[in-house]
């Protein structure tokens, strides 16, 4: 299949339900491929590992919105999204980032295990016996447990939590490659409510300072000239959609993993300890974030093609995960993989700020899930949601079963006794 085919495919609603086996016909043209005159496709892992740490590559700065999105500057969603730590680049990103990082310290991160383990057993204590019908796993834990996370960093009332998914379920649709003017203005209309509700919260939190990441970036902006008032909301914003939509996904998919993976989940559920290389894997086999983009600056030259100054690059980080020269049988789930390093979280400046919070949540939660909830099983069929970028379940009904199952335990070392499929 012809490249420019094959990138149509993937933005189709057929091609993000599933990319996969389009990444597949994108590899087989090599691991950097041009698909349009300044536009070029990454598939393969070094290239993209590289491509995101290398300096003449950067986000899509307001010169080339400007000739690329005519009218982004009339868009509440754009714009919001355009004013943050994840559309700028240095030095304003790096000032950015520099403000919010204090509150995903690793000893903070470490401090919130055992908050993140509360909320999950209270998570799994509220969910109905089986005897009483599916439920559906988003609703009931993959969404609210990250929500309730981030919104403690951000010191966000728990009465409002709730709010948050509709507004962060609508403005994430202005992070696809593609966007209707249908999904626009449901994204509109979501940042638009979201930047309202923190206006509220700044100027409760310049009232009332807290221990909070919202009083924290309140006191960068009233300290001087180092935090703008649209910067403020925007990376708000941004904390929070970023906070949970991405750990959401990876809760979700996940947790499908492991349940077609008994023996896998066997394993996990009586060695905790694993979780960690679990973790990765399944950030691996099915990424929640499965691409960014990058505009370059300068010459260079990746996979045997020469990238122009100004060439768009979309890196696939999905397809770079499961780049066979980088893991072989990459289409296989296998926690015992040895020196597994997704990419999901990107590389370089971008890396995503809250990946170590995200790991956590994830290193906590399936564990647990798999001890409470040893007849946990999918009821039904999962629904997609139909988006490329952040890849995830709308729904994914379960049963849940908290009668002990009888299982064989494989031992702990990897090989034919190893959790593998």
């Amino acid at each position: 299949m012809d490249p420019t085919d094959a990138l149509a495919l993937l933005m189709s609603p057929e091609g993000r339900l599933d990319p996969y086996p389009t990444y597949e016909r994108l590899r087989a043209h090599g691991p950097v491929v041009q698909a349009g005159p300044v536009f070029y496709v990454v598939t393969g892992y070094a290239e993209a590992d590289a491509i995101l740490r290398d300096s003449r590559f950067g986000v899509m700065d307001d010169a080339l919105r400007d000739q690329f999105m005519p009218g982004w500057r009339e868009s509440p969603a754009v714009l919001s999204i355009s004013r943050s730590m994840l559309r700028t680049n240095p030095p304003d990103h790096s000032r950015m980032r520099r403000l919010a990082a204090g509150a995903f310290t690793p000893r903070r991160i470490a401090a919130m295990r055992d908050v993140v383990r509360a909320q999950a057993d209270e998570l799994v204590d509220a969910m109905p016996a089986a005897d009483r019908g599916p439920v559906d796993f988003m609703a009931a834990f993959a969404y609210p447990l990250p929500v309730g996370v981030i919104c403690a960093l951000l010191g966000v009332p728990a009465a409002d939590r709730p709010l948050f998914r509709r507004w962060a379920t609508d403005l994430t649709g202005v992070l696809e490659p593609e966007i209707t003017a249908d999904e626009l203005a449901v994204a509109d209309r979501g940042a638009t409510e979201l930047r309202d509700y923190f206006t509220e919260l700044v100027a409760a939190r310049r009232r009332a300072p807290a221990d909070d990441l919202t009083t924290a970036l309140v006191q960068a902006h009233d300290g001087g000239d180092r935090l703008s008032g649209d910067e403020m909301l925007a990376n708000l914003i941004v904390l929070l959609v970023a906070g949970f939509e991405t750990t959401t996904n990876l809760l979700g998919n996940g947790l499908v993993a492991l349940l077609e993976h008994p023996r896998a989940a066997a394993a996990l559920r009586e060695r905790p300890d694993l979780a960690p290389a679990y973790v990765d894997e399944l950030l691996r086999y099915d990424s929640p974030v499965q691409l960014t983009s990058r505009m370059s600056t300068a010459p260079s030259r990746y996979g045997d093609v020469d990238l122009p100054p100004e060439s768009w690059v979309i890196v696939l980080l999905g397809a770079a995960n499961r780049d066979p020269r980088r893991y072989p049988d990459p289409a296989r789930f296998d926690p015992w993989r040895a020196q597994i390093a997704p990419l999901s979280f990107g590389a370089g400046p971008h890396y995503c700020l809250g990946a170590a919070l995200a790991r956590l949540e994830a290193q906590v939660a399936f564990p647990l899930l798999l001890r409470r909830l040893p007849g946990l099983a999918v009821a039904g069929r999962p629904e997609r949601r139909v988006r490329l970028t952040l890849r995830g379940h709308a729904t994914l009904p379960v049963t849940v079963g908290r009668e002990a199952a009888p299982v064989t335990v494989p031992g702990t070392r990897p090989g034919a006794a190893g959790p593998t499929p």
